[in-house]
C-alpha cells in the first residue's frame, strides 16, 4: 500500500524531532519513519558515565527547555532520553517507531520512501539518520588474527565489563578520551590510550555553549565569503568534561602513539615494542547513515552528498539534517540542530 504525504522525516531522533517540530508550526503534512522501537534515538545506546557537555537548559531542542536534572550539572544520557520523549509526546509528532527505511526513489514529481512497513509518497524528504548506527573501523593490520574482544564506542557500556583485563582504547577525539577515562578511573582496568596525534583538549572553561557558537560564527564567516576562522577544530578536539579533567590532571590520560598492527594477542608498535592486550575498543568514529538514499545517486567523492545548507544540490526535495557542519553550523548536536531545521522546513514550504 502507498501512502501519500507532503514531507516524509527519516530518523526519530533529536534531528527528526526538530525536523517535525518546524514542519508541525508550518502546518506541513508529515510522517517521522524511524528504526527504533522506542524514543530517545542514538542517546538509548550511550555508555553509562557519559555526560553533556552543557548545562540542561543549553542543550534544548527548538520549543522546549531541557528541564534540570536533579543533582547534576551536566545531564546524562538517560535525562536525554527522558526529554526527547517527553518532547515527542508534547509536540504530538507523528512518529512510526520501528519502521526502517529502505529506499528513497524518485517518481515523477515525488519522492517514494520505501519501508519495511509499506511506501510513501512525498513532495520532499528529510533525511535525519545520523551516523550512529554506521561506525568506522579503520583498516589496521592484523584485525582480523587478534584473538582478543574487539569492540566500537557503540557496544562499550561501563567498566565493570572489563574489571581485571587489559585494554587499549583507540581515538583521539571525545568519545576515546571519555571512555579513557571512564576505564583508567577504575582501579580494576589496566588501560592504555592511543592516538593517531598527541591529543588536543580544550581549555577547562570552554562548553557545548561555546562550541556552538564558534561552529555558528564559522559558517557565517564563510557564507559571506571572509576567510575560514577553522572552527571548533581550531580549539582543540576534546572537551575537559569533568571525568576527563580528573583522569587527565590525575596522570591516567597519557596517550601513546598508535600502534601500527595487531597481533593474535597484542599490539605492536613501529618501534619494536608490544603489549599483550584483552581488548581493543575502537572509537574511530562514524559515518553518515545514507544507505536508504542510494538510488537518488548523489554522494560525492568523499562519500557525502553536497548540500547548500541543507539542501541536496543534486535533489531539491531531499533536504539532509544532523550530519554534522555540512548539514548546518554544530547541526549534530541538540542545541544546533534547530536553525538548519527551520531552515529546511522553510525550504520545503517553498516547494509549492
Amino acid at each position: 500500500m502507498t501512502r501519500h504525504t507532503d514531507v516524509v522525516v527519516i530518523g526519530g531522533g533529536q534531528a527528526g524531532l526538530a525536523a517535525g517540530y518546524h514542519l508541525s508550526r508550518r502546518r506541513l503534512d508529515h510522517v517521522i519513519l524511524d528504526a527504533g522501537t522506542a524514543p530517545g534515538g542514538s542517546w538509548r545506546h550511550m555508555w553509562d558515565s557519559l555526560r553533556l557537555f552543557s548545562p540542561a537548559p543549553y542543550s534544548s531542542l527548538p520549543g522546549r527547555l531541557m528541564p534540570v536534572q536533579v543533582g547534576e550539572i551536566h545531564p546524562d544520557a538517560g535525562h536525554v532520553v527522558d526529554y526527547l520523549t517527553d518532547y515527542e509526546k508534547r509536540y504530538d509528532l507523528p512518529v512510526h517507531h520501528g519502521t526502517r527505511v529502505e529506499a528513497v526513489r524518485r517518481d515523477d514529481d515525488r519522492l517514494l520512501v520505501e519501508a519495511d512497513s509499506g511506501t510513501w509518497r512525498a513532495r520532499a524528504v528529510i533525511s535525519a539518520t545520523g551516523t550512529w548506527s554506521r561506525p568506522f573501523l579503520p583498516a589496521v593490520p592484523g584485525r582480523g588474527v587478534f584473538t582478543g574482544r574487539q569492540l566500537h564506542t557503540v557496544n562499550y557500556r561501563r567498566p565493570d565489563d572489563f574489571a581485571g583485563q587489559r585494554v587499549i582504547v583507540v581515538g583521539g577525539g571525545n568519545s576515546g578520551a571519555q571512555i579513557a577515562a571512564d576505564l583508567a578511573l577504575d582501579n580494576r582496568v589496566e588501560v592504555t590510550w592511543v592516538t593517531q596525534r598527541p591529543p588536543r583538549f580544550l581549555a577547562d572553561d570552554i562548553d557545548g555553549r561555546a562550541l556552538f557558537d564558534v561552529a555558528t560564527a564559522r559558517r557565517r564567516a564563510l557564507d559571506a565569503g571572509r576567510g575560514d576562522t577553522g572552527g571548533v577544530a581550531s580549539l582543540g578536539d576534546i572537551v575537559a568534561v569533568p571525568p576527563v579533567r580528573a583522569a587527565r590532571d590525575a596522570g591516567l590520560l597519557t596517550a601513546k602513539p598508535m600502534f601500527t598492527r595487531l597481533t593474535a594477542d597484542g599490539v605492536r608498535w613501529d618501534d619494536g615494542s608490544g603489549a599483550d592486550v584483552d581488548a581493543v575498543i575502537w572509537c574511530t568514529g562514524f559515518r553518515p547513515a545514507l544507505a536508504p538514499l542510494a538510488p537518488l545517486n548523489l554522494r560525492g567523492p568523499r562519500g557525502h552528498i553536497p548540500t547548500e545548507g541543507t539542501r541536496a544540490l543534486g535533489e531539491p526535495r531531499l533536504h539532509l539534517l544532523g550530519y554534522g557542519d555540512w548539514t548546518g553550523p554544530a547541526s549534530a548536536t541538540l542545541i544546533g540542530v534547530g536553525r538548519p531545521a527551520r531552515d529546511a522546513a522553510r525550504a520545503i514550504a517553498q516547494l509549492w
